[in-house]
């Protein structure tokens, strides 16, 4: 068993690490099966939340609105999460956010890391669901689902019971040690001038009142916007 580890978890816009934002960051360090530090921060994404995360998460656009930009965050998650192992419930999810956002900042973010997933998937197979909710029952672990700190220190206590598994089989300890973490992302770059000029334009031209904020967009976003504005407006107008 890894003593020292760092239970990570993010909530974010949605399920693309391409396409969508962070909105909270939880970190829980764990020594010596004992919690020792925690980093906790609202992001703000620079979008107006989809209604269905803020049911999910109870998380509102008040709560991000004052929040920093994930960029304003990165030195002292950098710092907090120094060189230790990380560990999650579904690992590669959040931290391919995160290397997107590193990368973004062209900052090389190289973590290796324990997914209690794939171990559960080992040593439960006869579970059907193996979420991290389904877990947190089985063991009677307490959890407030959906939210970043909370997720990240379930699943910190969740790594803690499953190593009773090696006991019974010593072949499962190969499923507990830390392996390098790997995801491609691909960079995309800030938005251009003229796109940007491009999307000032539209919205004064149709009366539009963006739900995200035109300065933080990427190249690769602000191309969609720009696409679903003028698609909307052309079938408006076709059907006229």
């Amino acid at each position: 068993m890894t003593n020292t580890y760092i239970a990570i978890d993010l909530e974010t816009t949605g399920l693309s690490a391409k396409l969508d934002k962070i909105i909270e960051i939880g970190a829980v360090k764990f020594t010596d099966g004992k919690e020792t530090d925690v980093f906790s921060a609202y992001v703000n994404p620079g979008i107006r939340l989809p209604e269905r995360i803020i049911e999910l998460t109870g998380i509102r656009d008040t709560d991000v609105e004052g929040a920093p930009d994930m960029e304003d965050l990165l030195e002292d998650l950098d710092v907090f999460l120094g060189e230790e192992v990380l560990l999650g419930h579904n690992l590669l999810f959040d931290f391919s956010f995160l290397k997107k956002a590193f990368s973004y900042k062209k900052r090389k973010f190289e973590k290796t890391g324990i997914d209690t997933l794939k171990i559960a998937r080992a040593c439960l197979p006869q579970m059907e669901h193996k979420g991290l909710g389904d877990l947190c029952a089985f063991y009677n672990i307490p959890l407030k689902a959906h939210r970043a700190v909370e997720d990240a220190r379930a699943a910190g206590l969740l790594y803690q019971r499953l190593t009773e598994h090696i006991k019974e089989k010593k072949e499962l300890e190969k499923y507990f040690e830390p392996t390098p973490l790997v995801c491609q992302i691909k960079k995309d770059c800030p938005a251009t001038m003229p796109q940007k000029g491009l999307l000032y334009k539209l919205h004064t031209q149709y009366g539009i009142i963006p739900e995200y904020d035109v300065e933080k967009l990427t190249k690769s976003e602000a191309s969609r916007h720009i696409d679903r504005i003028l698609s909307e407006h052309k079938a408006v107008m076709n059907r006229k």
